[in-house]
């Protein structure tokens, strides 16, 4: 009896399979695709997971595959590993993978590569040369983002970094790009780096932490996801100064927060910037993967868009449903027009 979904949850340290089922056999026509998730702990991570489940369901649905396998981890290296081992014996087409580390999990995805399984690693790429990228321009748009913040400081004041998904390739690019337009800004002084693992109740308890050691936060540069909301609410239950005045949050495409923005612009005329990679990619990892298994040749380099929201445009997300992030979802034709036709370079 095939399996439709195999997942784990992030406390899981091994590979489960579902009351013994296996997938559906691959066959040339049909393949078996698989997703790798090192980390399923905050929102964005499972609007990704569930973009890459309805590509895959519409996938079966009209016959494309034969199956695919969903798993979960929590994060680590280890467990990851063990994951991909267990599809490498599975014996599945290909493997898309949010991965633990950039580098720690390359040796087991060489021997995806080498068992004829085509791989795919996206949002948190691995470097291992064999497989495919499926990135962001984090540095690009966190650099664009952070300029923002720090020019609307007029270039001077307090300020809170609050980092990402620790040990992942996005928070170390994200932190590089913050550090980097930091150097040109002498005037702003860093009170205080924490991690919120890009999950609301995380960095709402770190922000929540600091505060009272710290003096008055002028702005917050984050890292996307849902901490966005945690940070604002962090600041709106500290109160004081900030019920009066808040800091210039970077928005990271959560909905709540977008919500709470607009809330905040009707009543203070609060201004800032969203910026957000696009949890969609789930979808699009998945499309390409099958276009791999199909023969598709695109660049091993690819880059998605990122969502963008200003003060000028910011009514046109106030109506999305709590919990959200802004993305968009990415067909099997948007793949094949903008990633495998393209072309290194463009």
């Amino acid at each position: 009896m095939p399996v439709k979904t195999l997942a784990l949850a992030c406390t899981a340290a091994v590979l489960l399979a579902a009351a013994g089922a296996m997938p559906a056999a691959a066959t040339p026509d049909k393949p078996v695709i698989a997703l790798a998730n090192a980390y399923f702990g905050n929102s964005w991570r499972h609007q990704m997971v569930d973009a890459f489940e309805a590509a895959a369901k519409k996938a079966k649905e009209e016959g494309k595959i034969a199956d695919y396998i969903i798993l979960n981890g929590d994060g680590t290296v280890a467990q990851q590993n063990s994951q991909i081992a267990e599809l490498i014996l599975k014996k599945v087409d290909a493997i898309a993978v949010d991965a633990a580390s950039e580098t720690a999990v390359n040796g087991i995805i060489e021997k995806a590569c080498k068992a004829g399984i085509k791989v795919v690693s996206f949002d948190s790429i691995a470097s291992a040369p064999c497989n495919y990228q499926l990135n962001f321009d984090f540095k690009g748009y966190k650099k664009a983002q952070a300029e923002w913040v720090l020019k609307k400081l007029g270039g001077k004041g307090n300020i809170i970094v609050v980092r990402g998904v620790k040990g992942s390739a996005p928070d170390a690019d994200m932190f590089a790009a913050q550090e980097a337009v930091l150097k040109n800004y002498p005037d702003v002084k860093v009170v205080a780096t924490v991690y919120g693992q890009a999950t609301a109740s995380v960095a709402q308890s770190a922000v929540a932490n600091a505060l009272p050691s710290l003096p008055h936060v002028d702005a917050v540069l984050g890292q996307g996801g849902s901490d966005d909301t945690g940070i604002a609410q962090a600041f709106d239950q500290y109160g004081g100064d900030y019920a009066k005045k808040m800091p210039v949050i970077e928005g990271g495409g959560s909905s709540n927060f977008i919500q709470w923005w607009t809330k905040q612009r009707e009543a203070n005329n609060y201004s800032t910037i969203s910026m957000n990679t696009t949890p969609g990619i789930g979808g699009a990892a998945f499309w390409l993967a099958y276009g791999l298994v199909k023969g598709a040749t695109p660049p091993k380099l690819m880059i998605m868009p990122v969502a963008t929201v200003t003060d000028e445009n910011l009514k046109d997300y106030a109506d999305l449903p709590a919990g959200v992030i802004v993305s968009p979802s990415y067909s099997q034709q948007w793949v094949e027009d903008n990633l495998i036709k393209a072309k290194a370079g463009n």
